[in-house]
């Protein structure tokens, strides 16, 4: 029995596979002890002969050998990068790839290629609560406590959080707490609260306003706390004299009482949490929405305070570690920023160029899908674990944009939507096929161990990228323990230094938080207990002002849509619907709409409906629910179509797109 974990989400849950690729949840590893798993991880060896799988490069659709597959995609490059420059190439990652890829891949980039435009799918994920996060307290963890504090939690304030489907092992942490979820949907998660706030789709932001206005007017603010750990209270309490609560109660729809029960709750709890995700994240003022929530947090006290705190709930297995080394268009390893000299001149002399040669910060990921072809952007794109061609907003237009690329060079497992477009498709290893190291969404680096051969023909994405810098002219390592052993340089001093950790250290103590600066360091598991990140120690209070979604809906688009994920299906859905009991649980798109609205739309359960907004169509099962609003309709990601519907109006801090909210109208296929 091989000991790793999970190829899902952040959790990643501990589990063994057997020699005959039977899996068992391990009891050593705290996010899913004493030994959960969900469907997802319990089918996940399945994904490892799964007959869809890639086993050779494929050169135009047709079947080469790996060295002619490399030399063609290496000259390509150099042609590009010598008649167009070389940001005329771009490499777009994943948050799933393990942190050595991760780390090459922006090492490729910026000394291999020379370019600055990089970024991945993690900016769709959780950067709206990074940047809210560092803002408040000088540095971005996920959940900067371990996730078995939340066992002794009184109160738990979920924001646009649906665990129950997206990370059902995570509930258990939860079983002991009052749990107030604000969803617009009356989600699984939110039918275990003991309050639910619904409020209408984009309107996060003016709820917590108002949630932290009435705990100012009913003395509930813990004064001692913001005096002495804090900054900006004051400047943050003056901008919230226009939210009271009757007029957040007409903006949001959640009752006044509803409120202050809320509110009343988390102050009068000994252990409290506020914990957002991606309904309140992914949206063009997420930023804004996520530092509201943590003003709250503030203003009760919660943070850096043993037994409470706020925290974001990661999604993507590898989504904290895969922003903090390198392949995020602003930053470099250890989550330095890639406009600091101190931070250029580090990584600079740990890679063997010279700091001058390293590349700017580039454009964020849609900015970068979305320039893809353009005069003046990219022409060749290398895309490593992602498929943006079902899971970017405004997804035809983005297809539109990949299809009329000079060149596309897609590694992947199966042949996505996207590698169907490639020129080139290079078949990679996955999860149990590897060793690597993992960041889960409490920032415990974990070591995910080869369990069995890849099938023959298949190389790892490490020996891919050091096959292409080869051709380029640089030596990279294809060991993962080496590459790990280069990242741990490369971030030493930085926010998220990985310098004292090492793969014994992982394996021998079931994870490491980071920061861990030496061998002897016992590793950071909650790193705001005596200071924040800031200079002087102090978090800061920030305000903001709520604004509406982009897009209201009108008399051409009256509904609005929200999307998510489901239990059966992860992301893009490339790796589970190819898994057959998960098909056989959730086989198509569905759209959820309530009982009066499809009354009088005509609509009954199981018909065939078209959703259309101002970007694309895409058509879908109706199913009927009154957990959905009246003035609201859902359709899950993981299949090519929400997304076409999708808005990419970008968040002006983060990047983020406004993925939950957009207009649309619904009407039944005859």
């Amino acid at each position: 029995m091989t000991k790793t974990h999970c190829p899902y989400c952040a959790l990643q849950c501990g589990m063994r596979i057997g020699p005959g690729l039977e899996i068992s949840p391990r009891t050593d590893i705290p996010a899913n002890a004493p030994g959960a798993l969900c469907q997802k991880g319990w089918t996940a060896a399945e994904l490892l002969t799964n007959g869809e799988r890639l086993t050779t490069p494929l050169l135009h659709g047709e079947p080469v050998e790996w060295e002619a597959a490399l030399d063609h995609v290496a000259d390509r490059l150099s042609e590009i990068r010598a008649e167009h420059g070389p940001d005329a190439v771009a490499v777009f990652g994943g948050g799933g790839l393990t942190n050595e890829k991760a780390y090459q891949l922006g090492k490729f980039a910026r000394v291999a290629l020379g370019t600055s435009q990089i970024d991945y799918n993690g900016r769709f994920c959780m950067s709206s609560a990074a940047a809210a996060s560092n803002r408040a307290f000088g540095m971005d963890r996920g959940l900067p406590f371990p996730i078995t504090d939340l066992d002794d939690a009184d109160v738990v304030l979920l924001a646009g959080a649906n665990v129950a489907e997206t990370m059902p092992p995570f509930v258990r942490h939860l079983s002991g707490a009052r749990l107030i979820v604000v969803d617009p949907r009356r989600t699984p998660t939110a039918r275990l609260a003991w309050l639910h706030l619904q409020p209408t789709p984009g309107t996060d932001l003016a709820l917590a306003l108002g949630l932290l206005h009435l705990a100012i007017a009913d003395d509930l603010v813990d004064a001692d706390y913001v005096a002495a750990r804090t900054t900006g209270f004051d400047e943050v309490r003056t901008s919230l004299a226009s939210w009271w609560p009757e007029r957040v109660e007409r903006v949001t729809g959640v009752p006044v009482h509803r409120m202050r029960q809320a509110v009343r709750a988390l102050a009068a709890a000994g252990n409290a949490y506020v914990l957002t995700g991606r309904g309140a994240e992914q949206h063009a003022k997420g930023t804004d929405t996520v530092t509201a929530f943590v003003n709250l947090a503030l203003a009760l006290g919660l943070p850096g305070r043993y037994g409470s705190g706020y925290g974001c709930l990661t999604g993507q297995g590898n989504g904290q570690g895969g922003r903090e080394h390198g392949q995020k268009a602003d930053q470099l390893p250890g989550y330095r920023r890639i406009d600091d000299p101190a931070a250029r001149a580090h990584v600079a002399e740990v890679w063997g160029v010279r700091a001058e040669d390293l590349p700017g910060p580039g454009r964020s990921a849609y900015e970068l899908l979305d320039a893809l072809g353009t005069p003046d952007g990219p022409r060749a794109l290398l895309l490593f674990g992602s498929n943006p061609v079902v899971s970017a907003p405004a997804s035809a237009h983005v297809g539109g944009r990949i299809a009329g690329l000079d060149l596309l060079v897609v590694a992947d497992v199966v042949r996505s939507e996207t590698a169907a477009l490639a020129d080139v498709v290079l078949p990679v290893t996955q999860w149990a096929e590897e060793s690597g190291t993992m960041t889960n969404l409490e920032g415990r680096v974990l070591l995910r161990r080869r369990a069995v051969a890849p099938p023959e023909g298949v190389r790892g994405d490490l020996d891919v990228i050091a096959g292409l810098a080869a051709r380029l002219g640089h030596r990279f390592d294809t060991e993962p323990a080496a590459v790990f052993d280069e990242l741990r340089r490369a971030t030493a001093g930085g926010v998220a230094d990985y310098s004292g950790i090492t793969y014994e250290r992982i394996a021998a103590e079931t994870g490491v938080f980071w920061p861990c600066p030496s061998g002897d360091h016992p590793g950071t598991p909650r790193p705001f207990l005596d200071r924040f990140a800031h200079p002087d120690g102090r978090a800061r209070f920030v305000p903001v002002e709520h604004r509406p979604p982009v897009e209201e809906p009108d008399q051409d688009y009256p509904v609005y849509l929200s999307t998510g994920r489901i239990l059966s299906h992860y992301q893009s859905g490339a790796q589970t619907r190819r898994i057959a009991s998960l098909v056989r649980a959730a086989p198509e798109p569905f759209v959820e709409l309530h009982p009066d609205l499809a009354e009088q739309l005509g609509v009954a359960a199981g018909d065939l409906v078209l959703v259309s907004s101002r970007r694309g169509r895409s058509r879908a099962v109706a199913r009927i629910s009154d957990a959905i609003r009246r003035d609201t309709v859902f359709m899950p990601f993981h299949w090519e179509g929400a997304n076409r519907l999708t808005n990419p109006a970008l968040d002006p801090v983060s990047g983020m797109p406004e993925f939950k909210v957009c207009a649309v109208r619904v009407e039944r296929e005859s």
